[in-house]
């Protein structure tokens, strides 16, 4: 069985390492907010060249907190609306709503399958205070158009950042192109932990040092509680692995857009819809960063089974969409077709960076065997 994802060979490469860190951690007897969030912190900001890095417990929190602290600011209150892409995972929206926000869902662009932002102008109201962004599967959502229609209404743009670490808009990182931030680091991503954690980017210092409060229950200084805060915070020995692995995102990112370009020219299937490369990126030089490489398939499940007895394992990104949710059921009349569609045909074929060229070319004659 060629596995979606095999964690286990995938901190095997850096198995010296990470063992180092934890003793390093261990004997420090310092487990909480010391050398190794400070140390990563650093090490992230200069790699994605932003302001302000606060490391935080998870990527739902991440969101959470910067939400959180526009309210605690002034800049949102309870009942503004977020516009939020349709097409994503539940936790862009959970954090919007566990906020007291209303979340506005906008359409995918059925190329990118990120937020269409030449819908996102009619579905902003005199409510609307923000627009998230989610890099949604490694592949950037930008434009100059975006920005346009942020400053033209005064908005945030937030970005979900979960699944797009390293990638890139004329040069930019993304993490950096709006307002403000979420990163996830769950052991799956592409810059993975082995365990939860997470990261707030900005370049508003106000912001960055609420989040930082609220993430330390809403303390700046022990014992003195500024805000009604949560308990955010990444540990120590999380800090350190992820210490050891931004060393090499660069290269397994690489490896990644290899991989994907193994599977754009040589499937062939006429069966399989191909993942579309969009905006400005070309083959030659990728901004995407590949954290899952989707397929689209119009009997997915068919081709699922197919795949799977012959050994290869993928998983669907999402088979739900969040407006079909038991725990959104207020949005479920919302007439959402290209995102239905999607839900109903995306398959997600192993993509990371330890597999072999015989697990790719494998791959790659299965799904062409297809019929």
């Amino acid at each position: 069985m060629i596995k979606f994802l095999d964690l286990q060979k995938v901190n095997a490469q850096y198995e010296s390492e990470l063992k180092h860190a934890a003793v390093d951690v261990i004997d420090s007897g310092w487990y909480l907010l010391g050398e190794q969030i400070d140390s990563f912190e650093k090490s992230l900001s200069e790699y994605l060249k932003s302001d302000h890095t606060i490391a935080v417990s998870n990527g739902l929190d991440a969101l959470r907190l910067i939400f959180r602290s526009y309210i605690e600011m002034g800049i949102m209150q309870e009942g503004d609306e977020i516009i939020v892409p349709a097409n994503t995972y539940i936790a862009s929206v959970l954090a919007i709503s566990d906020n007291g926000l209303v979340p506005v869902m906008v359409e995918p662009d059925p190329l990118s399958y990120n937020i269409d932002i030449e819908k996102i102008e009619e579905s902003i109201s005199e409510r609307t205070k923000g627009i998230m962004v989610v890099h949604l599967y490694g592949q950037v959502c930008w434009s100059d158009k975006l920005a346009s229609l942020a400053s033209k209404y005064s908005l945030k743009i937030i970005e979900d950042n979960a699944q797009a670490i390293g990638a890139e808009w004329n040069a930019q990182k993304t993490g950096t192109l709006g307002d403000v931030a979420a990163f996830s680091f769950y052991p799956g991503k592409n810059l993975g932990a082995l365990g939860d954690g997470g990261a707030v980017t900005t370049k508003d210092s106000a912001l960055a040092d609420v989040v930082r409060a609220i993430a330390n229950y809403g303390s700046k200084e022990k014992y003195v509680n500024i805000y009604k805060g949560l308990n955010c915070r990444l540990d120590e020995i999380q800090a350190a692995f992820l210490n050891v692995k931004l060393k090499y995102i660069d290269r397994e990112t690489s490896f990644r857009r290899k991989v994907a370009e193994e599977y754009l020219t040589r499937i062939t299937n006429p069966l399989i819809d191909l993942p579309k490369i969009t905006g400005d990126s070309a083959m030659e030089s990728l901004d995407h960063v590949w954290h899952l490489f989707v397929i689209r398939c119009n009997n997915r499940d068919k081709l699922s089974a197919f795949l799977g007895k012959r050994g290869v394992q993928c998983l669907i990104h999402y088979p739900v969409a969040i407006h079909k949710q038991e725990a959104y059921k207020e949005l479920g009349n919302l007439e959402l077709p290209i995102t239905n569609s999607l839900h109903n045909s995306v398959l997600s074929l192993p993509i990371s960076p330890v597999m072999s060229d015989e697990d790719v070319t494998s791959i790659i004659s299965t799904v062409n065997e297809y019929e």
